[in-house]
């Protein structure tokens, strides 16, 4: 276990547990996602009106108890890395800008191509 920003662990390359998250990010803030945790806060209803036996009730709270802890893992991390990459391509900038002011090599200029990614775009 590594306490390293989750960005910076890895290198350049992307881990699998980035992919992950980022697959599982995508899957959490879709229309289907978001149907599915209405019918699982329904079928928690459902089942308090039923009054169904304890053990049922039980296990629908650990359900929805264990959802709600993986939906705030995952926004965490996303949050995190979110930040960690607007970060950098300000640091960027600021390089880039500081770097044209004093007329100085084009080195920033370049790794504020490579940050912001700009020649995946076309």
């Amino acid at each position: 276990m590594t306490t390293e920003h989750p960005a910076e662990r890895g290198g350049t390359g992307r881990d699998l547990f980035a992919s992950f998250s980022e697959r599982a990010s995508n899957v959490t803030s879709s229309p289907l996602f978001s149907a599915l945790c209405v019918l699982l806060v329904l079928g928690m209803a459902a089942i308090h009106l039923a009054h169904l036996p304890l053990p049922w009730l039980i296990f629908a709270g650990d359900v929805v108890a264990a959802v709600n802890l993986l939906l705030l893992a995952l926004l965490t991390n996303t949050e995190r890395r979110d930040a960690h990459a607007v970060q950098r391509k300000l640091d960027a900038i600021a390089a880039a800008m500081l770097e044209q002011r004093e007329g100085a090599s084009h080195t920033a200029a370049d790794e504020l191509r490579r940050v912001i990614r700009m020649e995946e775009k076309q």
